[in-house]
């Protein structure tokens, strides 16, 4: 009999069930081929109907325009950050950097590799990364080749909810942990990426969602494997892409659009935010989430015991109850909690049960 469980880990996260069973069934036979999904050829039909499939489902439920290609890479968002100034950091040119937490400090170093970048805000109060920055206090350059910034700081527990207005500057987000908890307009985006494995699928598989336009201009003195276009113009089938990770993702996709889509899933988010914060605030102190609450994510909640001998006993009673992935990263230790698209508002029911009966008997 299966482990009760519910995964709160960061990533590689949880995956929804049926999106699971239904890999299961498929696994040993997909579809009458006597053969699994992951011993197909990616240029055979079997195979090919899948990453169509991937493809139109990110395009319905996001309602990617036309005027974007939606590319299916490997590499993580990490590659990302090199590949992305490779392309689009052209002589000359700077790139503008909005600084709020680890994932944006690593885009902002791959991209002093490429060319010239700046700053152009922070979510730093007293040195901490604890908010986001408005857009009233961001220093943009209105000729900078495209402003770049992390939509959700995974680690610290901070998400824009307002995306940056950079004017007629390429916009380019970082999207990996909260990408589709809620609808929003890509045509405002030059560029998003986001790795799968945190709210779309496993692990080996990066969404990036390009404008065709802007791609057009991306450097050609980059090897082809590292151009956006080569992989567009190949429908992301230029080399041999993940099939099994664009396969689940395909699953999972289609376990979100029987769902509601993307306003049932926000819907379902806030839900989960709601309860988790709510455990939170009305602990009188026990819980403290150092997060302004303007800037409080809705996928990855970070919150600190009285003490970290406290912290390290409720991750361990925690994990007896079946609740998985509760220990914060290790750059900034206490509590997290990933409450990623597959996280169900029960699961995070359970959680505030379980904080409310450890604060009663450690309180």
């Amino acid at each position: 009999m299966t482990r009760h469980v519910v995964n709160f880990n960061a990533g590689p996260a949880g995956l929804p069930r049926p999106a699971l069973e239904r890999a299961q069934a498929e696994l040993l036979d997909f579809q009458g081929t006597g053969m699994s999904v992951m011993e197909h050829s990616h240029r055979g039909k079997a195979y090919e109907a899948v990453h169509q499939e991937a493809l139109q489902l990110t395009r319905e439920l996001l309602q990617v325009p036309a005027s974007h290609d939606i590319l299916l890479l490997q590499g993580g968002a990490s590659q990302l950050f090199a590949t992305v100034p490779m392309n689009f950091l052209h002589p000359g040119k700077s790139a503008d950097y909005i600084m709020t937490g680890n994932w944006a400090d690593k885009a902002l170093a791959e991209a002093k590799l490429i060319g010239t970048v700046r700053e152009a805000g922070s979510g730093l109060v007293d040195g901490k990364p604890v908010r986001v920055p408005k857009q009233s206090e961001l220093s943009l350059d209105p000729n900078a080749a495209y402003l770049h910034f992390t939509t959700n700081n995974t680690i610290e527990g901070t998400q824009f909810f307002d995306f940056p207005d950079p004017g007629t500057v390429p916009l380019v987000a970082d999207m990996s942990s909260d990408f589709m908890w809620r609808p929003f307009d890509v045509s405002k985006f030059h560029l998003t990426y986001a790795g799968a494995q945190k709210n779309v699928g496993p692990s080996g598989l990066v969404v990036a969602i390009i404008d065709k336009a802007w791609m057009a201009t991306g450097s050609t003195k980059i090897p082809s494997i590292f151009r956006f276009k080569t992989h567009a113009d190949n429908q992301s089938l230029y080399n041999t892409p993940p099939t099994f990770s664009i396969y689940l993702m395909r699953n999972v996709l289609a376990w979100l659009k029987e769902l509601g889509g993307l306003p049932a899933m926000e819907r379902r988010n806030r839900e989960k935010a709601r309860v988790l914060y709510g455990a939170i605030d009305a602990s009188a102190g026990f819980y403290r989430c150092p997060v302004e609450v303007s800037a409080r994510s809705v996928m990855n909640v970070v919150w600190r015991l009285p003490n970290e001998a406290l912290e390290e006993q409720f991750v361990k009673e925690a994990t007896k109850a079946g609740l998985e992935g509760l220990k914060g990263h290790r750059i900034v230790g206490g509590i997290r909690a990933s409450t990623y698209n597959a996280v169900s508002v029960e699961g995070v029911t359970e959680l505030a049960n379980f904080m409310r009966e450890f604060q009663r008997k450690n309180g």
